[in-house]
This record gives structure tokens, C-alpha cells and sequence, in this order.
């Protein structure tokens, strides 16, 4: 199997990867400078960066590498004082680039006029794109061009086209409140455990949901891990800038591995809160 032509079937299936590299050898190693092993999120590899205990420990820094989608180097002593259990006697030293090859999946439950614009967004930040909708006139290649894949069908079997999520955005912008609690509903039942949850409104909103969701059995744990609203404060209105808001929070997991927390809006006296939907 060639090893670049695996990364394009991953990439295609959305399954996480990533590529070690030898950069720099000194001394004797078993490695040599150029070679290549690609580790998939499962622990399988193809290719090869030398062999040995180092091997195994190049699978285990490319699985954080997965895990964080952060490139990392790393350079690993052949012997035996720093890696006792070896039997390494070559003395050499062999530094190592693990990057992560395949983006993460941003998939949204809904094809209305964010997913649209989140979609287009999301392809400029090198995001790969899944729409889903149980109304084919919303959930085809015509309607989202730029979308990696579409999906259309009942919400749980959208849910399972995706699941367990692990390497995955989840989004839930379907056109109304009870298509959202079933896109939850169906996702906490399937156990995924997405690298983000999101889903359009406001927090009245969330706030109602939760007690329907609640009172269906939902794991409080996973529904505290919804974050609503969805995007960075910028005051975003229309679907463009909730799509742009969206992205860029995204966009902030990914680089720095956080999230900010929203800031409360404290309702003013006499008027309920607004809910974009």
C-alpha cells in the first residue's frame, strides 16, 4: 500500500492520522534521514522510521500529535542509559516530525442558510466539510458545492455516519427546536464524543432543551458539554457572521487547544432574551 495514497483515503474518510518523518540522524541509528511511517488514529502503521522500541515510541508521540492536531519534533537517544529495555547500544540520536495529515470533520446537522455559509467559511480554514439534512433539497451537492459530503436521511442515521466523532466538530443548526433535541438526543445515545458540541440559539433555549433532553434520560455531563451559543462574541446577526463567529472559534480549539468561556448577558428587566433562531 502506498503510504501517500492512504493519506488521501483517510483524509476522504475523515480518519485521523499522522506522518513521522526522520529530520536528523547523528551517529548510528537505524533510521535514516527522509524515511516515513504514517500512524493512523488506531495505532496502525505503514512505513517504517527504523524500527524497535523507538518505533513504538514515535506511535505513541504521533497519537498525541492526534490527539492535540499540533505538529511536534522530538528527538529520541539510542542507547541504553535513556532507554534502558532497548538492549540500544548504537549511541546514536534520531529527531522526529510528527504532523497531524488529516483536518478535522466539521459536521453540521441542518443545511439551511448558516451551514451554507459555515460550510464556505470552514473550507478557507482547511476544514473538511459534512452536511446533513433529512430533506434532500438541503442536504445535496447542488445546494452545498464546497461540502466534502452530504448526507441525507433520518437524524439517527446521520448521527451514526459519523459516530463515535472523535475527530469530529459537531454542530446541530436544524430549522427548529425539536430537531435539535433529536440530533442531541440521538448523539449522546451513540456515545460520541466529539471534539466540539455546539448548537445554535441562546441559552433560554438551551436552557429548555436541556430539561426535555433531561427528562429523556441525556447524561447531564454531555449536555453541560454543549456550548450554546455557538461562535465567538463578535455580535454576530446573520448567517454569514455566525458562520465567520463559528469558524473562528473552531479555528481557536484547534491552534490553542482551548475555548474562551462566553461571557453571561444578564437579561434586561421587562423583555426575554433573544434567540436567533
Amino acid at each position: 500500500m502506498d503510504l501517500y495514497e492512504e493519506i488521501v483515503r483517510l483524509r476522504q474518510a475523515g480518519e485521523p492520522a499522522a506522518l513521522c518523518t526522520v529530520l536528523l540522524t547523528r551517529g548510528s541509528t537505524p533510521g535514516k534521514e527522509t524515511m516515513k511511517m504514517l500512524v493512523r488514529g488506531d495505532g496502525t502503521t505503514l512505513g517504517s522510521v527504523g524500527g524497535g522500541c523507538v518505533e513504538a515510541d514515535v506511535v505513541e508521540m504521533a497519537k498525541e500529535v492526534i490527539a492535540t492536531d499540533r505538529a511536534e519534533t522530538r528527538t529520541f537517544n539510542l542507547n541504553q542509559k535513556d532507554l534502558p529495555e532497548s538492549g540500544l547500544v548504537c549511541g546514536g540520536r534520531v529527531t522526529i516530525l510528527a504532523e497531524p495529515v488529516v483536518p478535522p470533520v466539521l459536521v453540521l446537522f441542518g443545511g439551511g442558510h448558516v451551514s451554507g455559509a459555515a460550510t464556505r467559511v470552514a473550507k478557507e480554514a482547511d476544514l473538511r466539510v459534512m452536511v446533513c439534512d433529512d430533506r434532500p433539497a438541503y442536504a445535496n451537492p447542488a445546494t452545498h458545492p464546497q461540502a466534502d459530503a452530504c448526507f441525507c436521511g433520518p437524524w439517527k442515521e446521520a448521527v451514526a455516519q459519523v459516530a463515535p466523532a472523535a475527530h469530529h466538530y459537531l454542530v446541530v443548526v436544524t430549522r427548529g427546536h425539536r430537531d435539535d433535541a433529536e440530533v442531541l438526543m440521538e448523539i449522546a445515545r451513540q456515545g460520541c464524543r466529539p471534539k466540539y458540541m455546539g448548537m445554535i440559539g441562546s441559552r433560554a433555549k438551551k436552557a429548555t432543551l436541556d430539561r426535555i433532553l433531561l427528562d429523556e434520560g441525556v447524561d447531564p455531563e454531555f449536555l453541560a458539554g454543549v456550548r450554546t451559543p455557538i461562535g465567538l462574541d463578535v455580535g454576530a446577526k446573520s448567517s454569514g457572521e455566525i458562520s465567520i463567529s463559528l469558524v473562528a472559534e473552531l479555528v481557536q480549539l484547534r491552534r490553542l487547544g482551548n475555548l474562551a468561556e462566553p461571557a453571561p448577558k444578564p437579561l434586561r428587566a421587562g423583555k426575554r432574551h433573544p434567540d436567533p433562531v
